[in-house]
């Protein structure tokens, strides 16, 4: 189903991302990562979601959609170090800062930072381009208060 969007991701030199496209490579890491620790539970559900409704503007039925679609991709989609690097090439640093914001909320939304989720976080953010300082800011802007 969605093997069209992970061979062009891997490709030597990747087109920029379409607006689904984008969505579902989001929305791929996001679950990849919350399902990083073994567990996925309605509060890191909920938070995709939300993520997916303020990014793209989406209804909460809209969002559940995306996200149901991208946990299928993300059993489809190649290992994370790929998958990642082909985001790196595709989307411009400004997207992928928020993409880490993001991820950082997903690890954030239950109050514990499972050592799983902080290391698929810091794997993730070099390979996305991203410094450990940037990673940082982009977590401190999205901690709850």
């Amino acid at each position: 189903m969605f093997g069209d969007l992970f061979k062009r991701l891997t490709a030597p030199d990747p087109a920029p991302l379409s607006v689904t496209d984008a969505r579902i490579a989001l929305g791929v890491l996001l679950v990849r990562l919350a399902r990083s620790d073994g567990s996925y539970d309605g509060d890191e559900i909920a938070q995709i979601d939300a993520v997916l409704m303020q990014r793209y503007g989406l209804t909460d039925a809209e969002a559940a959609n995306l996200r149901a679609d991208c946990e299928i991709a993300e059993a489809e989609a190649p290992d994370t170090v790929r998958f990642t690097k082909a985001i790196k090439e595709a989307v411009d640093y400004d997207d992928r800062i928020g993409v880490i914001e993001a991820m950082w909320s997903v690890v954030l939304v239950d109050g514990v930072r499972d050592r799983h989720e902080d290391a698929m976080l810091r794997m993730v953010a070099p390979l996305l381009g991203i410094s450990d300082q940037d990673s940082h800011k982009a977590r401190l802007r999205v901690t709850p208060a």
